[in-house]
């Protein structure tokens, strides 16, 4: 097939995590289509055309319409502020490119069921970046379960927590209002967490959960005076999947010390499974078979044994990083796209995902248990 054009929008953290994945998908995966980077927005245009010459973007431009409309672009990535994600993926959608977003999908489930189904009656493909679902260690965690190894799941404890607004110093940026940011810790870290108990245990069915703000407002960044924080610092939620198993569900962005502690762990009848993202190339595991005086867990170190870790290096024990998994994620587009075939988690799948934090934040709300199913 043709190289596929991208046309990324937006040059920070997760712009660049997208420029260096498309980059890099095919030479270090090989299996996948030929890819090139066809245009690049941001503003202004010095910017944007600055930012290109860095990724290495043949074109630039201060227009994300004109990116979406340029036909040498074929994939849409969105790594823009939230708010923005809805606009820019439904005209992609609506002018028959493929889309690769980050997460959350939108500010509200409306919106988001919206690109969903818009997403599934164009028949284009699209990504949601969901990127720790693609560790080597995660998958491979899911397979072990999947084999029955723990026998049956029982229940799941997971957290995810970040101190990057742990300072009550910090000053008050768009992540604080709703109609920029929508849900806070939940809807930039929580869904994370989401993302993983569905692999591992599978659909939540219900969900009974708490929210705190812990700091209610921040000094404006020039100084004139302080803005109401209108979204959770922190949330919590006891969990009932829909194969009978418990569990509970805790985010915060105001935990000092924490860098990126998406920690679980998974409990069955047979033994259990731990994994930390701040230590992401290793999994604890405990098998209650054997001499007893004998058990405890075992550390699984990542290698070339736990695909696709050796198409990076053939060395176990040696790591892979963040941006790695974005490479993993962007060549499961890119070999969805030729093969015709669903991309996982793509905007279904992170409906799904999103549904869980927005339940939680209704819960909360309104203290009472919420059903999926009424979600």
């Amino acid at each position: 097939m043709k190289s596929l054009g991208i046309g990324l929008i937006g040059t920070g953290f997760m712009g660049k995590a997208h420029a260096l994945a498309f980059g890099a998908a095919r030479a270090v995966m090989g299996d996948v289509p030929e890819s090139h980077l066809a245009v690049l927005c941001d503003t202004p245009a010095e910017k944007a055309k600055q930012m290109a010459d860095q990724f290495g973007f043949a074109k630039s431009t201060a227009d994300w319409t004109s990116l979406i409309s340029d036909p040498d672009v074929d994939i849409v990535s969105i790594t823009t502020p939230n708010a923005l994600h809805f606009e820019m993926a439904i005209a992609a959608i609506k002018a028959g490119k493929h889309v690769y977003c980050e997460k959350p999908l939108a500010l509200t489930l409306d919106q988001a069921r919206e690109m969903r189904d818009a997403a599934r009656t164009a028949g284009i493909k699209t990504m949601v970046g969901y990127n720790y679902i693609k560790n080597p260690a995660f998958t491979h965690a899911c397979r072990l379960i999947q084999g029955g190894e723990i026998g049956e799941i029982v229940h799941f404890r997971g957290w995810v927590d970040e101190d990057y607004q742990a300072d009550p110093a910090l000053p008050w940026t768009w992540r604080a209002k709703i109609a920029d940011a929508g849900l806070g810790a939940l809807g930039d870290m929580g869904c994370h967490l989401v993302s993983m108990a569905y692999g591992l245990a599978g659909p939540i069915e219900s969900l009974m959960a708490d929210m705190q703000t812990v700091h209610t407002t921040r000094p404006l960044p020039d100084g004139t005076g302080r803005a109401k924080v209108e979204n959770e610092d922190t949330a919590s939620a006891l969990v009932r999947f829909a194969n009978g198993a418990q569990g509970s569900l805790s985010t915060s962005r105001s935990a000092w010390g924490r860098k990126n502690r998406l920690a679980w762990e998974v409990h069955g009848t047979k033994g259990m499974i731990c994994f930390d993202q701040e230590r992401m190339n290793e999994l604890q595991l405990y098998r209650n078979s054997g001499d007893k005086a004998q058990q405890g867990f075992t550390t699984v170190l990542t290698g070339p044994a736990h695909p696709p870790y050796g198409e990076f290096c053939p060395a176990p024990g040696h790591q892979l990083g963040f941006n790695d998994l974005k490479v993993i994620e962007a060549a499961a587009l890119l070999r969805a796209i030729r093969d015709d075939n669903p991309a996982y988690p793509d905007f279904e799948h992170a409906y799904e995902f999103e549904k869980v934090i927005h339940a939680i934040a209704k819960s909360a709300t309104d203290g009472t248990r919420v059903s999926l199913s009424e979600v």
